[in-house]
């Protein structure tokens, strides 16, 4: 039997690639500072107009490829194949996420153990904790990062259909059980209400040049798209799926759990007075001593929190390697076991630099032009790579593909007038949004 994925299986799987750990922090955090539901709105029209017509040029390619990323572009070229072919270095970007993206799942995992123990109980001490774990205990980090890379690359070894659907068929559901049991709890609570006008309710006055390039650049990077993990996964999808209503049902998806998360959070954070903040701060200071003025019910809350954000982590980390993994096998015909060591060996090597760049001891042998390696890492892939990535995908399927191969795999889905209204949107409008995303994150 083809290792192909169900209906189900490649909606879940491409939600869990999408919903990551800045559905945490940054989503919630950023539509709250930024107007509320009138933010969400102006990032669903963004998510739409950028972030689905780069979705649906990457899954065209997979699907009418069958081919890894680099053999897409190879295949699939007009004109100048062995150049684009070059295109599909991509796909190294979700290596490059993945490696610090796993050292911040083994923080979370740690938070989780931390959660059946004692939490700390004011900032201070939650900051001096935290501050402490990234940068004087390296051989916890490295513990922690090394349990979250061997817990997905596992389940990569599985393959397609046994492996990556069968885990998000379970963590996906799972996250949201999770959230909708901490999301009923926020119900009794006095701080719900502040939250729900902290995140829903539209403040246009708060609506600025810069929130909308938030909304664009949050858009871009929730999609999982330029890096081609839509595109190989949608090598696997089944002859019979619908690719439309597929696609809405991801972006819906990824919108809703992001609000709950957000609502939960925020529940959180009013309840107990305290000031919102973003990044890593709400998470791994602000939270846990939030969660620790509950007690007993706290510790359970906060184990519940930090587990539904592993499985996030975990099924976000597998899209951003199954790219490389598939060109190996496919291409280069290693078998899947050897292609996820050598991948696998790149990520871990890169991802302890990474934890070691942020310790006292070595942070000067692992800084670079001012940034550390962390820091430098993070920034060549979010910052230049993924929206490179997407304004190759834009100008390939747009411009040196053949229209007819387009339309007809999406028309049967979508119907003539909106894949018209795609097609306009990937060639003129999408690549020229990505590319301010761009300029802005370099700026």
């Amino acid at each position: 039997m083809a290792d192909k994925f169900s209906k189900v299986g490649f909606i879940l799987s491409i939600v869990g690639a999408a919903v990551g750990l800045g559905n945490a922090w940054k989503f919630p955090y950023t539509v709250g500072d930024n107007g509320g539901s009138a933010f969400v709105l102006i990032y669903l029209f963004f998510a739409v107009v950028v972030g689905l017509s780069i979705f649906f040029a990457e899954m065209a390619m997979g699907k009418i490829s069958g081919a890894d990323t680099p053999n897409a572009f190879k295949i699939l070229a007009t004109k100048g194949a062995k150049a684009w072919s070059l295109a599909g270095i991509v796909m190294i970007t979700g290596v490059f996420v993945a490696s610090f993206y796993t050292l911040i799942i083994g923080w979370v995992v740690k938070y989780a153990v931390l959660s059946l123990l004692e939490l700390p109980s004011d900032l201070p001490s939650s900051g001096a904790l935290f501050e402490n774990f990234i940068s004087q205990n390296a051989s916890e980090q490295i513990f922690y990062f090394s349990v979250a890379f061997l817990a997905y690359f596992f389940v990569l070894t599985k393959g397609v259909k046994a492996g990556i659907e069968r885990i998000n068929l379970w963590l996906i559901p799972a996250l949201f059980i999770l959230l909708m049991l901490m999301l009923g709890y926020s119900f009794s609570m006095d701080g719900f209400s502040r939250a729900v006008d902290f995140l829903l309710v539209p403040d246009f006055s708060k609506i600025t040049l810069k929130s909308l390039f938030y909304a664009l650049g949050l858009a871009f990077f929730t999609m999982c798209v330029g890096i081609g993990a839509v595109l190989s996964y949608s090598v696997s999808l089944d002859e019979r799926t619908n690719l439309f209503t597929s696609s809405l049902y991801v972006v819906f998806l990824n919108i809703i759990i992001s609000i709950v998360i957000g609502l939960i959070v925020f529940t959180f954070v009013f309840e107990f007075n305290s000031e919102p903040m973003g990044g890593v701060g709400l998470a791994f200071v602000s939270l846990p001593t939030l969660f620790a003025k509950l007690g007993v019910l706290g510790n359970v809350l906060s184990f519940t929190f930090f587990t539904a954000l592993v499985f996030a982590g975990l099924t976000s980390a597998i899209s951003m390697v199954e790219p490389c993994i598939l060109f190996l096998n496919r291409a280069l015909k290693c078998s899947r076991l050897k292609a996820i060591f050598i991948v696998g060996s790149v990520v871990y090597v890169l991802g302890i630099l990474c934890a070691l760049s942020n310790v006292e001891n070595f942070k000067s042998s692992l800084t670079f032009f001012n940034k550390g390696f962390f820091d430098l890492l993070d920034l060549l892939s979010s910052n230049i790579l993924l929206p490179l990535g997407g304004i190759l995908f834009c100008i390939f399927v747009g411009f040196f593909m053949k229209k007819e191969l387009l339309s007809g795999l999406f028309v049967p889905f979508m119907g003539e007038v909106i894949f018209k209204i795609w097609y306009f949107l990937l060639r003129f409008v999408a690549p020229v949004l990505v590319f301010i995303v761009l300029v802005g994150g370099l700026v």
